[in-house]
């Protein structure tokens, strides 16, 4: 709320006229105060708060079209009603170019003063206005920067609870006196870290609406590649991956769908003899990315019965259900290529 009257500072050389208008305006609860010139306004203006300012044109030292450019260029500017007893329109134009709230020409009649008191009104509500929009805005962004730095502890949180789970789970592995048991548990584990990477990205993230696929999967696939070679068995993992975004929710399904193609991959495709794992995100065009996964081992088109327990297909499936896509399967001659369209998002100056 406002404490006191509205405080006016009237620069003008014309003293009869300033003490008209202090009248006048005092009559309406402004206090206005009088400079008969620039330096003298500008003085008062450092050591007083000032409302609005009435400004006029011809002044003994020139004119305040310079002195109005430089109120306009202050960190908080305050409105200014420039007056003039000229009929030019070139120097309305000049003034309100230069920052002016509003403009009055004087007249010999009576209707100065209520022209004059009516543009203040106007100029202080449109300045009120202004305050509170940069206030209700400054507000948003600290909100919108306590969210962020709560998302962020969230994500690494959750990250943490994430890798905490696939350590117990890789714990139970251990112990576990069957192989398909400590199979199936190796899976889950994976399929854990796959959404734990997307946690851990979000955390060092300036944009958690967004992941950057390509530095998110070569992480992925370098955990991906440690744990397989961990297991003995002879493959070369190979990835091209370009920086492209994709919204987070996408990038969880994303994520989960590579971990169990290259785990299939590094499982049946070459059986003891190893060989080459190969996989790709690359753009297609402007809306587009293609995901792929190929080898050069003993072939699979997506067609009849599935190794394994089959869990692996089914939560495929479901992932490329939840990304409005679905998996294909690549003629080749030898080996598999599975690949899917992928929509990225448009980030401003991503590369």
């Amino acid at each position: 709320m406002r404490e006191g009257p509205v405080r006016i500072l009237y620069i003008d050389d014309d003293p009869i006229l300033a003490r008209l208008a202090q009248r006048a305006l005092g009559r309406l609860g402004y206090e206005v105060l009088h400079a008969e010139e620039v330096e003298r306004g500008r003085e008062m203006l450092a050591e007083e708060r000032f409302d609005a300012i009435v400004l006029d044109h011809f002044l003994k030292a020139g004119t305040g079209l310079s002195f109005l450019k430089e109120l306009a260029d202050a960190p908080d500017p305050v409105p200014v009603v420039y007056v003039t007893g000229s009929n030019d329109a070139q120097v309305a134009v000049e003034a309100l170019k230069a920052g002016a709230a509003d403009y009055v020409i004087k007249s010999v009649g009576d209707d100065f003063m209520p022209l004059l008191a009516n543009a203040l009104g106007q100029a202080l509500e449109n300045a009120e206005l202004r305050r509170a929009k940069l206030k209700a805005e400054k507000e948003i962004r600290a909100a919108k920067e306590r969210a962020e730095i709560l998302l962020a502890e969230v994500n690494h949180r959750v990250g943490n609870s994430l890798a905490l789970a696939a350590a117990l789970i890789r714990l139970q592995m251990s112990s576990a006196p069957d192989g398909a048991v400590k199979e199936a548990l190796s899976e889950t584990q994976a399929r854990i870290t796959a959404i734990a990477g997307i946690h851990r990205r979000l955390y060092t993230s300036e944009d958690v609406r967004h992941v950057d696929m390509g530095a998110y999967l070569s992480t992925l696939l370098s955990e991906l590649d440690a744990s397989i070679k961990g297991d003995g068995r002879n493959i070369r993992l190979n990835r091209t991956l370009e920086p492209l975004h994709v919204p987070t929710d996408r990038a969880v399904s994303l994520g989960v769908i590579v971990t169990e193609l290259v785990t299939n991959a590094f499982k049946y495709a070459y059986g003891e003899t190893g060989g080459e794992v190969r996989v790709g995100f690359t753009r297609l065009d402007g809306e587009n990315a293609v995901l792929f996964v190929e080898d050069d081992g003993i072939g699979w088109r997506g067609e009849g019965p599935v190794r394994g327990t089959g869990l692996g297909s089914k939560i495929i499936s479901a992932m490329a259900g939840s990304l409005d896509t679905k998996l294909d399967y690549a003629a080749r001659a030898i080996g598999t290529r599975a690949e899917m369209r992928v929509r990225v998002a448009e980030i401003p100056g991503a590369a």
